[in-house]
């Protein structure tokens, strides 16, 4: 079967891999229809690693994806060949702490799709745990189902943050992370603004009903949550001065260590709440319901699309930054 290979910094290729095979017990084969291309896909391409996550062999890429189930295991009962499902990229070992917690984003052996060195999934096909592959509501397509991954990082920062009923939200970043926070954080009850250099992201984040605002529009406002989802230069420090004294800065974008710039004398003085978000945990029917109901708004995520002959164009263009969709997705 063909798949997008990593063979490292700038080298991606559509080769032949091997086949999956048939599934084990507990297994699903999925014929992947839909995988969205993440930012964590582009820094791979473009670094060869994120944080201690280091490409040092050949590795398939993505991890949001959707597909068609073509054959079931032994012993899997709630799926059917034909179904359209949706599959959640990360596996725990299901024995540690962080597992028997139910806190598996956190488990120290997950294996996560398109993360050095487990291979991703645009590829034709896969091999998934069934108790990690999520049938999706009626009518839904793949294109709609691989953003319940996406969402899936907005809804764990929303828990993270607590009760949003009537808080003011501010969201910094306007990407696709970012926009959807804001846009979850709306269904949680909150008045949301988001703030960006770009003002086509801007554009775009308006367009989906948020107030959006360029750093010049924060002078003198105060915020109760603030939800940090750029992983920029400067923005947790910018967080901290916007959130209001005993209020809570979620920090959703992955920052390399000499870009931290935390204030500690303002988290002590202000006795701001500080909380880590680190991919998701038991998420995912909470996206796929929430994507059943917003499908209309969410319109703008699911207008750019590629062939699996266009990836390696499309990476080398969102590395230099000329990739405006808020979303791509790769048509299997």
């Amino acid at each position: 079967m063909q798949a997008a290979v990593l063979y490292g910094t700038g080298d991606v290729r559509i080769v032949e891999v091997n086949d999956p095979g048939a599934p084990s017990q507990g297994q699903v084969r999925v014929r992947v229809k839909a995988v969205g291309v993440c930012g964590s896909d582009v820094h791979y391409f473009a670094h060869g690693r994120i944080g201690h996550f280091v490409v040092e062999q050949p590795m398939i890429l993505g991890h949001e994806a959707a597909g068609i189930v073509e054959a079931v295991g032994e012993g899997v009962t709630h799926l059917q060949v034909g179904d359209v499902v949706a599959l959640e990229p990360g596996v725990p070992c299901a024995r540690c702490e962080a597992c028997k917690a139910g806190r598996y984003n956190l488990c120290p052996d997950v294996r996560f799709f398109a993360t050095p060195p487990i291979d991703g999934a645009i590829a034709e096909t896969v091999l998934h745990p069934a108790s990690f592959t999520y049938r999706v509501p009626d009518g839904m397509t793949a294109d709609t189902a691989c953003l319940a991954e996406p969402v899936s990082v907005a809804i764990q920062a929303i828990r993270k943050a607590g009760d949003l009923l009537g808080q003011r939200v501010l969201v910094i970043g306007a990407g696709p992370i970012g926009t959807l926070t804001g846009i979850v954080a709306q269904a949680a009850g909150a008045t949301a603004t988001i703030v960006d250099v770009s003002e086509r992201r801007l554009a775009q984040a308006h367009g989906l009903g948020l107030a959006a605002v360029t750093p010049s529009g924060l002078q003198n406002v105060e915020f109760d949550t603030v939800f940090e989802c750029s992983g920029a230069k400067g923005t947790i420090a910018q967080s901290c001065r916007a959130c209001r004294a005993g209020g809570t800065v979620v920090l959703v974008g992955m920052h390399r260590d000499e870009l931290s710039d935390l204030p500690s004398f303002d988290v002590i003085a202000k006795e701001l709440q500080l909380r880590g978000v680190f991919r998701y945990a038991n998420t995912y029917p909470a996206a796929l319901q929430f994507l059943d109901k917003e499908t209309q708004r969410l319109q703008p995520f699911l207008q750019s699309f590629i062939t699996l002959a266009q990836v390696a164009e499309h990476f080398e263009e969102a590395a230099a930054g000329r990739a405006e969709p808020l979303k791509t997705i790769v048509r299997m």
